[in-house]
């Protein structure tokens, strides 16, 4: 037998789902921007044949183009998942960043700023050394301007017992990960477009060998 109150409570919750769904579409005034990232994968032989392989996977970006209701205000919040296989066993550490470029090419050569020395982003992938980058995604750039930062800001006790902040996680043996979400880029001072790209930063180290790997991501607009 059909229950009338219980028919009338399902409709209710339909209608409320519907509403919210409402809210969150692409239409509705001053909603977000939801932009799915292809993340990326490279794989390294290291000079004592160590096979170093770096995955981006589950990236992706929520896009506010005005948070200050002014045109040089942007906002986004990125979520991704760093993993590391390593052939042997050895160890590292994952630095998952992102550079932010005001006016500028970040896929290609020239997006130096914030980065030390003189960076080759030709292949879009490999950049020889580690990005110099600071901890927090609130940055201020203005036209042809870059500045990379660190999605990590692990605190631990150092050696003598006192606070540190960490902008890595180390791992041991063949395999580590990093997974953030809603991480924030807040820019500002940029009247131009601006575009943000996800890095990889992994330094191995084996019984031989001590280096650097890094991964870089799609480009993506901040409006």
């Amino acid at each position: 037998m059909i229950n009338r109150k219980n028919l009338a409570r399902m409709a209710g919750v339909g209608a409320a789902a519907t509403m919210a769904l409402g809210l969150f579409s692409t239409g509705a005034a001053n909603a977000d921007t939801f932009v799915p990232l292809p993340g990326g994968e490279i794989t390294k032989t290291l000079s004592d044949g160590t096979v170093v392989t770096i995955k981006l996977v589950g990236e992706s970006a929520n896009i506010n183009p005005s948070m200050g209701s002014t045109p040089v205000h942007r906002n986004a919040w990125v979520s991704g998942s760093a993993q590391v296989e390593l052939s042997g066993a050895a160890g590292g550490a994952i630095f998952p960043g992102y550079t932010v470029g005001c006016q500028v090419n970040i896929a290609g050569g020239g997006a130096t700023g914030g980065v030390e020395g003189n960076v080759d982003w030709s292949d879009g992938q490999n950049v020889t050394g580690g990005v110099g980058a600071n901890s927090g995604g609130n940055l201020s750039l203005g036209p042809g301007q870059s500045k990379s930062f660190y999605v990590l800001d692990l605190e631990q006790a150092d050696d003598f017992g006192n606070e540190a902040h960490k902008k890595r996680n180390k791992f041991k043996g063949t395999s580590g990960s990093v997974t953030w979400a809603d991480e924030t880029i807040g820019l500002t001072g940029c009247a131009g477009y601006a575009q943000a790209r996800a890095f990889i930063n992994v330094e191995v180290e084996t019984d031989s060998v001590v280096t650097w790997v890094t991964l870089w991501g799609a480009p993506f607009s901040l409006g």
